[in-house]
């Protein structure tokens, strides 16, 4: 009995764990053959090959070819400098927007009295707080989104591409999100290459 409550406690959680992960969305090109790839490389985006400007998502340049590595990795894919099969490359948006929020609001309680003739005493009458509707507001968020691309070195065609959106805690996107980001798309990645 107690290996029962275990297995069903262990399935609830990977249950909830799923369903509190933002929605990962994958394009695949039909055509492409993903077991003949075992090698990548990164590709540096820049808008020309003079443009020297620091990007203002620089800082996560580092934790998202990290978290990409460890996934491929897992996958038994390497990272090479010359003839790869795939060339990787990534973009991340932050934008601000807005979340729209509801409170319950509810009636304030409040107790009345009554003479009642009868008895000939004073009696009171509780009456509870009732729901009445709620309050609708809308505040401000940050979002992120982070695209990772597959290009077929030869054609230079892209063949898979994944992203997700997130809701950001701080002012940037953190290396931690980067990392649960990375492997949500990486799970859909690994479904797609079955």
């Amino acid at each position: 009995m107690k290996s029962w409550n275990l297995i069903c406690s262990a399935i609830a959680v990977c249950i909830l764990g799923a369903g509190c992960s933002s929605p990962v969305y994958v394009q695949k090109d039909e055509t492409a053959n993903f077991s003949t790839y075992k090698t990548y490389a990164w590709v540096d985006t820049r808008a020309s090959e003079s443009d020297q400007s620091t990007r203002a998502t620089a800082y996560a340049d580092i934790s998202i070819h990290n978290a990409v590595n460890n996934e491929l990795n897992k996958l038994g894919w390497r990272e090479v400098a010359e003839d790869p099969d795939v060339l990787l490359m990534y973009d991340i948006l932050v934008e601000k927007t807005t979340q729209r929020q509801q409170d319950p609001v509810y009636s304030q309680s409040f107790t009345r009295m009554y003479y009642n003739p009868y008895s000939r005493r004073w009696t009171s009458v509780y009456y509870p707080s009732r729901f009445v509707g709620y309050d609708v507001y809308e505040t401000p968020v940050k979002e992120g989104t982070i695209t990772i691309t597959m290009a077929d070195a030869r054609t230079d065609k892209n063949v898979w591409q994944g992203w997700t959106t997130e809701q950001l805690g701080n002012t940037r996107i953190t290396a931690e999100e980067i990392d649960k980001s990375v492997r949500n798309i990486f799970n859909k990645f690994d479904v797609a290459m079955r």
